[in-house]
């Protein structure tokens, strides 16, 4: 600010100069400011103008929080009012954020401008400047919700903090609603929304949209669905009676449609239908009269009598009476003369007619004895052609031989009086023949092989180069060490990848007869097929591959890899994730949530996720915590140099997810670097706590050894562990020796997550006794190549034992000692509602037991549990190799 003695010949000198030129009429008059500086807002890091125009004045100031602002900080324009002739000055200032920065504590940065004229001075009114923000997160979002028909609703929202203070507007389905244009919405002034009645029109998403200078922020949505409670429509009318005669029913119906329930409202309660007795009046059937006397005869010599439909009349829809109501018949007497020519008239007529039919009667009988004796004669001839052939399918003429069709046929003889070859219609290619020697043929020769035992490189490297050469297979990494395939049929089999965990178990009878797959199982580095996460989601387990895809299963196959969260799905969302024929990744399954009627299903066990697929393809699990106690474990291994020849000595601490894969290429990485194990790994939960996780060494002897470290602990950042994208995260703690003669090491490594409870491992080792005995540790994780089991040899139970069990446990028992009690036993009964929709359930649960117990697995336990339940088969079981 400019010093008072300036300020002061500088108002001296204005005035004088002023004075001279203002009018005698305005020469006493103060100051007043024709523009005063307003409140401002910064908006990230563009400065605001303040601006003072004051008449008549000579000088203009500003004044930002008591203290002066610098004279060549200031604009200052002047010119002539042409009305008054008074002189006019204009000034302006910059603020910027630096400046607004300085001030702490409650006071508020404020700026006034001083104006001076040869009469005295004014002060302006003082302007406020801000910082302009917004904060990200909503203080309350609005929550879906399911209201009824013309109910009211309230969404609250409490917008993020701001300056200025945000002005909030709600949406739609992306719509602004605008109360104006619909009264059925008001906005009250604590931004909360009031839907006065609800409609259907009404049901959609609903956000609150907070904006001002700064930023627009976006609440999550609220889905509001407006339901509509069914009602009744009016009473039809009451049908006619069901009963022609006699009692019945009568109904009338209503149906729940005034108004019909829609978006999951209720239904109508009560009857839709109401029955009422009734009792129909009874046909009444009309009945004859007696016959009255006949007449007397008549002149054309006839009588008559008649009757009447009177006994009873017919009614109520009954019948008429059915024949004649009068009768005639001809009569002869005094009152009808008769002539005798007449008579012999009659008498000649009716001896002329009998003679007439006497001749046809003689007629008819001798054609029909020609007949006859000419059919004779072609059936004695006719019976020649047919003398020794007797057709098939001729049923046995004599009923005591009936039981011979019942008879069952002897399955122990070996002899059959047929001779040649017995084909049906259709081709019976690819179908095994049942002989009396092994079970089944072997497979002829040829590029179909059933591979069983471990697959040299070679021929591992040519079934990877050849899948790589397929379009769909072009993104399959070339790496021999984590790819195991085999060629299987109908009785199925297993592959393996060693030492990571991931394994594909395929049924028999997955695989239709007569069909023959060449199948793979790969583990895919992350590095080299990424697989998009987003949030807070990370990657819970190695992303698979198992192929070729379209491949027909007639049941699922079990693939089964390692996972690495707390397995609570409580604290998760987890989501199993496939690759379609497009490289894109679809979510195909939420865990917990899983139909039976689905392609996939889940058993999630402690640390091993078992998927029932019935398609092959890429798979990986990807998990969404849904608050923050969930947790992923994380395996923490250390590595020293085997050779350590100099005074600095390493330690490298690896912390990686839980899964068996990446240990094993850890292992593998260090063996190539010259490194040993020097701790078994320990497991630590790492929690969903946006914390970074810290590490470092205490308790070192400090007489022999010191850290090289300039800090006192090493960070790993939150979210390189959290997505689980940076394959091999380790720290590295350079330590030194203070003599060669050192050998021994005692010390203490601290884990733990900022803010969070930590974990202490003791490391105590000699470095000399390390070196000799480190070289054999780790041998179990070279680099063997992968197997696959085809055929019996994959499974422990055998295959026709198998369907025995299948047989017996699959018929619903009435004391429940069927297929559910089988998996009660093996603890599996959460699963019930799956293995009852299919097929066989029996062989559904004996599959996952396989899946589970393939390398730890003991038979004669399995045997305990059939026998448990009942069943007699389980004593095969106990039968030894040999006698199989």
């Amino acid at each position: 600010p400019p010093p008072a003695s300036f300020l002061y010949m500088s108002f001296i000198c204005s005035e004088h100069a002023a004075t001279a030129t203002l009018p005698a009429a305005f020469s006493d008059l103060l100051p007043h400011f024709l523009v005063e500086p307003e409140d401002e807002y910064i908006v990230k890091n563009k400065p605001v103008t303040l601006t003072c125009r004051s008449t008549p004045a000579t000088q203009i100031y500003f004044k930002c929080n008591g203290e002066w602002v610098h004279q060549d900080d200031h604009l200052i324009e002047r010119t002539v009012d042409p009305a008054t002739a008074l002189p006019v000055m204009q000034v302006t200032i910059e603020i910027t954020r630096q400046q607004v920065e300085k001030i702490f504590g409650l006071d508020e940065y404020w700026c006034q401008c001083v104006a001076w004229s040869t009469t005295g001075t004014q002060k302006s009114q003082k302007a406020y400047i801000r910082i302009a923000y917004l904060r990200k997160n909503f203080e309350e979002e609005p929550q879906g919700k399911e209201v009824a028909l013309d109910q009211e609703v309230l969404l609250r929202c409490h917008p993020p903090e701001g300056v200025p203070q945000a002005e909030v507007e709600w949406q739609r389905n992306e719509d602004v609603i605008d109360p104006a244009s619909d009264p059925n919405f008001v906005i009250t002034p604590d931004h909360n929304l009031v839907i006065k009645k609800a409609r259907l029109a009404d049901t959609g998403n609903y956000t609150c949209v907070a904006k001002n200078i700064v930023a627009r922020r976006k609440s999550t949505s609220a889905a509001i669905l407006v339901y509509v409670n069914g009602g009744w429509s009016t009473w039809t009318t009451w049908s006619s009676c069901s009963a022609v005669c006699g009692r019945g029913w009568q109904k009338r119906s209503r149906s729940c449609t005034n108004p019909t329930p829609l978006n999951g409202g209720t239904s109508c309660e009560g009857q839709n239908v109401q029955k009422s007795a009734c009792v129909a009046t009874c046909p009444v059937d009309g009945g004859w009269s007696e016959w009255s006397k006949w007449s007397a005869c008549g002149a054309d010599c006839s009588m008559w009598r008649s009757r009447e439909c009177t006994q009873p009349s017919p009614g109520t829809g009954g019948k008429d009476c059915q024949g004649l109501d009068l009768q005639s018949l001809n009569c002869t007497s005094e009152q009808c003369p008769q002539s005798e020519s007449e008579d012999v008239a009659l008498y000649v007529g009716m001896v002329a007619v009998a003679l007439c039919l006497t001749l046809l009667l003689i007629v008819v009988v001798l054609v029909y004895r020609r007949k006859k004796e000419g059919l004779d004669a072609d059936v004695a001839d006719s019976s020649i052609l047919t003398t020794g052939f007797q057709p098939m399918g001729i049923k046995p003429s004599k009923p005591e031989n009936s039981h011979l069709l019942t008879i069952q046929p002897d399955l122990t003889t070996t002899t059959t009086s047929y001779q040649g070859t017995l084909r049906s219609r259709h081709d019976a290619t690819g179908k095994f023949s049942m002989t009396n020697g092994p079970l089944l043929d072997p497979l002829p020769n040829g590029s179909h092989t059933l591979h069983n035992g471990k697959l040299n490189s070679d021929a591992a490297a040519e079934f990877v180069s050849r899948l790589s050469t397929q379009s769909y297979f072009k993104t399959l990494p070339r790496d021999v060490a984590n790819t195991s395939y085999g060629t299987f049929n109908f009785l199925g089999g297993r592959l393996t990848i060693p030492n990571t965990g991931i394994s594909l178990l395929i049924p028999p009878e997955a695989i239709p007869r007569g069909k023959i797959y060449e199948i793979y199982l790969t583990v895919q580095r992350k590095e080299d097929l990424r697989l998009p996460v987003a949030g807070c989601q990370t990657l819970l387990s190695p992303i698979v591959s198992c192929g070729p895809p379209g491949v027909v299963l007639s049941r699922p196959v079990i693939l089964s890899m390692d996972h690495c969260f707390d397995a609570c799905l409580d604290n998760w969302a987890v989501r199993l994730k496939k690759q379609n024929y497009e490289g894109a990744w679809e979510d195909v399954l939420l865990m917990g949530e899983e139909l039976v009627s689905d392609p996939y299903y889940c058993q999630l066990e402690a640390e091993t996720c078992r998927l029932f697929s019935e398609q092959l393809g890429t798979f990986a699990l990807v998990g969404e915590s849904l608050h923050m106690g969930a947790a992923k474990r994380l395996r923490l291994v250390l590595f020293s140099d085997a050779y350590c020849s100099t005074l600095e000595y390493n330690i490298r601490v690896y912390c990686m997810d839980d899964t068996q894969d990446v240990f094993k290429e850890v292992m593998q990485m260090e063996r190539q670097l010259g490194g040993r194990l020097i701790d078994e790994p320990h497991v630590l939960l790492f929690k969903d706590s946006y914390h970074n996780l810290r590490l470092s060494i205490h308790d070192m002897p400090q007489a022999h050894w010191r850290s090289k470290l300039l800090a006192g602990y090493q960070e790993i950042p939150f979210y390189h562990i959290w997505n689980g994208s940076q394959r091999y995260l380790h720290c590295t703690f350079t330590l030194e020796r203070l003599s060669l003669s050192t050998c021994e090491l005692t010390c203490q490594l601290c884990v733990w997550q900022v803010e969070g409870e930590g974990q202490s491992f003791s490391l105590d080792f000699n470095i000399l006794l390390f070196i000799i005995l480190g070289i054999c540790k780790g041998d179990d994780f070279s680099a063997d190549n992968a197997t696959a089991l085809a055929g019996p040899s994959a499974f422990q139970i055998p295959y026709l034992i198998r369907q025995k069990i299948c047989s017996s446990l699959d018929a619903p028992c009435p004391n429940g000692a069927d297929w559910r009690m089988l998996a009660q036993r093996l603890k599996l009964e959460r699963h019930m509602s799956f293995f009852a929709s299919k097929a066989s359930p029996t062989s559904v649960i004996l599959d996952l037991w396989e899946a589970q117990h393939f390398h730890s697995g003991n038979i004669n336990q399995l045997a305990t549990v059939m026998a448990d339940i009942g069943k007699q088969e389980a004593m095969i079981f106990l039968v030894s190799d040999g006698e199989c």
